[in-house]
């Protein structure tokens, strides 16, 4: 959620303080109203990162959303399909009408094996495997398979920060409330004035719940505790993707930075 313009607090994008001087690359670069999709992600990454090596630097990629990551480190290419909006809405329009179980059973027709990696209840990836089989003819697996064909163009090395779940938990709500008094409220109030549309955008962890507390759906309370508990479940589900890639090199947040950045150093000499 970085990449959107105007979203600095609740995407906790680094101040030019904490950049140390340090060229950052992809941050603010699209209107919120603007889709920007998988594949536009990792051409933009890929571009910089061969613009990084040319300078003599090791380029390094940070971000905790497990598909993006994934296109990269993988070396997947995603088709990118042009969202057909009157078919989505059809679908969205059947899923309130037949129940989301019937969307369920057509999708398993078409592709039962994506459909068995999913639940029953995931609205989105259900009608995306419809979505992707109408654009393309191909079915969700097949095209998995045939974005991997190209290789890995670079030798990744995947690192993720850990420590004990009590500690990690009470880190985010302590940085909800950091949020909230740097302005979120009032950052979100002044895209919902000058934005008309960011589907997108607004359903990042923070904007989405602030958003329903400007309409009066919830109270500010409720707010609070809402992207407190939505976080530490995106936290939890980060764990548990990152968890079945056997490449990744955990950093225990209990040590110290020091011999953090010895692990890293280490592992990269012997690579």
């Amino acid at each position: 959620m970085q990449i959107y313009k105007d979203m600095d607090i609740g995407s906790a994008k680094p101040t030019k303080e904490e950049m140390q001087g340090i060229k950052h690359y992809m941050l603010g670069i699209v209107e919120p109203n603007q889709r920007y999709s998988v594949a536009e992600y990792k051409n933009q990454a890929i571009q910089n990162i061969k613009e990084i090596l040319q300078k003599g630097k090791v380029p390094i990629v940070v971000g905790g959303t497990g598909l993006y990551i994934n296109s990269l480190v993988n070396g997947i290419d995603y088709i990118d399909t042009k969202l057909d909006e009157e078919y989505r809405k059809y679908l969205e329009e059947r899923a309130e009408r037949e129940g989301l179980e019937e969307l369920y059973k057509e999708a398993e027709t078409i592709d039962k094996e994506a459909t068995a990696k999913i639940s029953q209840n995931d609205r989105k990836r259900i009608i995306r495997i419809l979505e992707i089989y109408k654009q393309t003819g191909k079915t969700k697996t097949e095209l998995d398979k045939l974005s991997r064909q190209n290789g890995i163009e670079f030798d990744y090395q995947l690192y993720i920060t850990n420590m004990e779940r009590e500690k990690l938990y009470e880190r985010i709500n302590k940085r909800v409330d950091l949020m909230l008094e740097q302005g979120l409220v009032e950052e979100v109030k002044q895209m919902l004035e000058k934005y008309n549309n960011f589907p997108t955008a607004m359903q990042a962890l923070g904007y989405k719940e602030t958003k329903e507390y400007l309409e009066g759906t919830i109270s500010k309370e409720e707010m609070v505790e809402k992207i407190k508990m939505e976080t530490r479940r995106y936290a939890k589900r980060q764990l548990t993707w990152f968890r079945k890639n056997e490449n990744t090199t955990w950093l225990n947040m209990e040590k110290s930075q020091e011999e953090n950045i010895n692990i890293i150093i280490e592992k990269y000499n012997n690579t």
